[in-house]
């Protein structure tokens, strides 16, 4: 990035606010970096989907792309995502749902692994880098 490059904090109260002392996504010049997010209900904070990964995987889609879509942005414009899951039979399934929101023309690319836990139980975080059309 070159010096003077503006670098831009996205809020939307369309996703869940961050846990921790970071942003739901941050703009730099023409990328998007979001944060990873799990299946809180951006209105109550509370988790979605008790246990079903389905109903998560649902959820955090649904909050990654009103993130996208704050910073004038959308799951077309998305390069590269990272799936993290408690879980890694649940592949098949988180996949399925995923497809349905990456359908552009040139799906991303994407890294998945299983880790040992995820934030408040989640089964599924995903997050992302986009270009800023």
């Amino acid at each position: 990035m070159g010096a003077g490059m503006a670098i831009e904090a996205i809020h939307t109260p369309a996703a869940p606010e961050p846990v921790g002392p970071y942003n739901q996504a941050v703009r730099a010049g023409g990328w998007l970096f979001c944060s990873g997010q799990i299946a809180l209900d951006p209105v109550s904070g509370v988790m979605v989907g008790d246990g079903d990964v389905e109903a998560e995987t649902r959820q955090v889609l649904s909050n990654l792309v009103a993130v996208l879509q704050a910073a004038g942005s959308g799951p077309d414009q998305v390069v590269r995502t990272t799936v993290f899951l408690a879980d890694l039979a649940d592949f098949a399934r988180v996949n399925a749902i995923y497809a349905e929101t990456f359908q552009g023309p040139v799906p991303p690319a994407r890294a998945c692994v299983e880790v040992a836990a995820l934030p408040r139980g989640a089964r599924v975080e995903i997050d992302c880098m986009a270009v800023v059309v």
